[in-house]
């Protein structure tokens, strides 16, 4: 007979229940305005997760593009997303090699463009491929 403490049990409820949290997409909400983009029509909040779906990690950064900041390369990102109508499917993709190695990430972004609301999420087979066909827009890592 094996024997369960009540204090395991309800450490492994509090630690699944925690775990569906950040596994549940939340419901369609109004996107907040972060502090700082209040003053900009675009603005754009960036997340790249590691896998097939989002994570609810908090890694990220926010983009605002009037002027360029808080990115690494904001300059070319709102360029890029400037040409392509704030559509991040609209930026052309880039002529080149990548790997055929299958470590899946996953892009989302939540925010405006010229008053607009945005909402994006892709699953890309590897960083290669998400860079190739986003451009700079998720280039979180810096130049």
């Amino acid at each position: 007979m094996t024997y369960t403490s009540p204090k395991a049990v309800r450490s492994a409820l509090l630690a699944a229940t925690a775990l569906l949290a950040f596994l549940v997409p939340a419901p369609a909400q109004a996107a907040p305005d972060p502090q700082g983009a209040a003053d900009s029509d675009q603005w754009l909040l960036l997340g790249v997760d590691q896998g097939e779906t989002r994570t609810g990690t908090t890694s990220g950064s926010l983009l605002l593009c009037d002027p360029p900041q808080g990115h690494p390369r904001a300059a070319e990102a709102c360029e890029e997303l400037a040409a392509a109508d704030g559509r991040i499917t609209g930026i052309p993709a880039r002529d080149t090699y990548c790997p055929m190695v299958y470590a899946p990430v996953t892009a989302h972004v939540r925010g405006q463009w010229r008053g607009q609301p945005v909402e994006y999420t892709e699953t890309f087979p590897n960083r290669c491929v998400m860079e190739a066909r986003t451009g700079s827009v998720f280039a979180l890592d810096g130049p």
